[in-house]
């Protein structure tokens, strides 16, 4: 059988505009067929929801809204049909709330509850009143406006003690302690105006300082090579007396203090042959007596030669008193009696 053009272009017709009618409910997330998992929530505000508008679950899009519709006949109450991606398992005491998003659309957020109890499709969920905009400003600038109410007080509380201090003498004692102040300012402009004068490069004492030192650096820098020669023969005098052997020498000097100090026991005590010359006094009385003797013997050798050399020259022997002690002028010390 022969099918006419005309059939066929109502069939083409017939088919796009099914199409249409497709893509049309599929770009608003509803499907020609209603299946899935769907739950209802009543509202007496939409603030602005359409179709296809996200769900969300914890900020995960769990699906969209598939329809929007009066729930009565006088729309006190709105009917919203949201379809999920999946039968997720919501608690039975969780709620739906409106999300308000001031620079896109507005969505659904499911807040979930703590029930063990889950629903089922075509099950209504509860509802609930989401913060707008201002009303979450709100609650952030609350807190910020209760501390500044305490600020404000506490403000208030200090100025009133501030006045209470500030009294009419305390007024004056600041009054005195400005003046103080403008008077030491006074002087530190002249204590500048000094320090300006003693910076001054051409009369000024600091500029004579520099000049001193000017010329000391310049006679240092003269003198560099006899200072380098002073510093190399102070540093090999370092070295050689680092190389010397002072242990060495300390060693000796201390044997030799040890047993300069052995002689000196040895001289003083009375055993040995010098520290009995020295110590004993009866030794020294005894050549002290010899002595005298040996000189009264010169002394009358002197005086009477005759009696010790016979010679006839001389005439007959002297035969006078003998000497008993030394004459007092043969001798530097004093005649003991």
């Amino acid at each position: 059988m022969k099918i006419s053009n005309e059939t066929k272009i109502g069939a083409l017709t017939a088919i796009a505009i099914a199409l249409l009618i497709l893509g049309f409910n599929f770009l608003k997330g509803r499907s020609l067929f209603k299946s899935g998992f769907f739950l209802y929530a009543r509202y007496d505000n939409t603030k602005g929801l359409l179709p296809s508008h996200v769900v969300t679950i914890n900020g995960l899009a769990v699906g969209n809204i598939y329809d929007i519709e009066p729930a009565d006949e006088n729309v006190k109450e709105i009917l919203v049909t949201m379809k999920f991606k999946d039968e997720f398992n919501i608690p039975k005491n969780s709620v739906a709330v409106i999300k308000d998003n001031p620079l896109g659309s507005p969505s659904i957020e499911i807040k979930l509850g703590t029930s063990k109890e889950y629903f089922v499709s075509d099950e209504t969920i509860t509802t609930g009143k989401g913060a707008g905009l201002f009303d979450a400003v709100g609650s952030k600038l609350s807190p910020v406006a209760d501390q500044l109410v305490l600020t404000l007080s506490s403000l208030d509380s200090l100025l009133r003690s501030a006045n209470n201090i500030l009294d009419p003498n305390t007024k004056g004692n600041l009054q005195s302690v400005i003046a103080n102040m403008n008077a030491a300012t006074a002087s530190l402009v002249k204590s500048s105006a000094s320090l300006q004068t003693l910076l001054n490069t051409e009369t000024g004492a600091l500029a004579h300082t520099l000049d001193n030192v000017n010329t000391f650096s310049g006679a240092l820098a003269a003198n560099k090579n006899r200072l380098d020669s002073t510093m190399i023969n102070v540093q090999q005098a370092t070295q050689n007396l680092a190389k010397a052997d002072i242990d060495g020498v300390v060693n000796n000097l201390k044997s030799s203090v040890e047993k300069l100090n052995s002689t000196l026991a040895q001289v003083n005590s009375p055993n040995g042959t010098l520290g009995a010359l020295i110590n004993d006094k009866a030794l020294y009385n005894n050549l002290n007596n010899t002595v005298r003797s040996l000189n009264t013997l010169m002394d009358d050798l002197r005086v009477h030669p005759k009696r010790y050399v016979n010679i006839s020259v001389f005439g007959r022997k002297d035969k006078g008193d003998y000497l008993t002690q030394p004459l007092p002028d043969s001798t530097n010390t004093p005649v003991n009696k």
